[in-house]
C-alpha cells in the first residue's frame, strides 16, 4: 500500500511532510482535505486526528499525525533511501546538535514565521502591526542563525537534516509577502 499523506495542499504542515517525503524518494498519495469546509472536523477525520489539523499519515494502517514527528518517524524508517536526514543514534553528539537545531527552529523561527505569514496568509484584513512585530522579532532571531550558519553548513552542523527542511513551508510564505529576510539578513542564512 502506498502511503497516504492526508491534508491540505495549502498547509505548511503538509508542505513540511511533503517536503520530507521527496527529499527521501518515498512515494505517496495525498489525499486533500478542503479545511474552508471543514473537513478536518468531521467524525471521521477525528478519528484519525483527535485535534482537528493536518495533515496525518496512513502507513498500511499506521496513523501517525504531528508534523515533525512524521517526518521524524519517516527519516528513520526510510534510513537509507534518499537523503538521509537525521544523524545516527549512535552518534551522542551529532544527536544533540540535530535536537537544538529542530528545537531553535520550533522555537525561535516557526512562531514569529508563521505569526507574521498566518496574519498575511489567510485573506482575512491584515493587522499590519502583527505582522511588524513578528517580523521584527523573527529578524533578532535570524540574527543568531547567520551566526551559526557562519560556523557550519547547515543547522545541526554540515549536512542537510530535517532542522534544514523544517524551515520551508514558513520560508516560502515569507516570500509571498514579499519579506527578504531570509535574503537580507546575512551571507549565511541567505546561503
Amino acid at each position: 500500500m502506498v502511503l497516504k499523506l492526508v491534508g491540505s495542499p495549502y498547509s505548511t504542515c503538509t508542505a513540511r511532510v511533503a517536503v520530507v517525503l521527496l527529499e527521501k524518494k518515498i512515494p505517496y498519495e495525498l489525499i486533500p482535505i478542503d479545511l474552508s469546509k471543514g473537513q478536518q472536523k468531521t467524525p471521521e477525520f477525528l478519528a484519525k486526528q483527535p485535534f482537528g489539523l493536518v495533515p496525518y499519515i496512513d502507513d498500511d494502517g499506521f496513523i501517525l499525525y504531528e508534523s515533525r514527528a512524521i517526518c521524524r518517524y519517516l527519516a528513520v524508517k526510510y534510513r537509507g533511501q534518499g537523503t538521509d536526514l537525521m544523524p545516527s543514534c549512535s552518534d551522542l553528539k551529532a544527536t544533540a546538535l540535530f535536537e537544538q537545531a529542530v528545537a531553535t527552529e520550533a522555537t525561535s523561527f516557526d512562531p514569529f514565521a508563521s505569526g507574521a505569514g498566518f496574519e498575511v496568509n489567510e485573506g482575512l484584513t491584515t493587522d499590519q502591526s502583527s505582522v511588524d512585530a513578528a517580523v521584527a522579532k523573527l529578524t533578532v532571531k535570524l540574527n543568531g542563525y547567520e551566526l551559526i550558519l557562519g560556523k557550519q553548513k547547515y543547522l545541526a552542523g554540515d549536512d542537510l537534516t530535517l532542522a534544514d527542511l523544517f524551515h520551508l513551508p514558513w520560508g516560502a510564505t515569507l516570500a509571498k509577502f514579499d519579506c527578504k529576510l531570509l535574503t537580507t539578513t546575512g551571507p549565511n542564512v541567505t546561503r
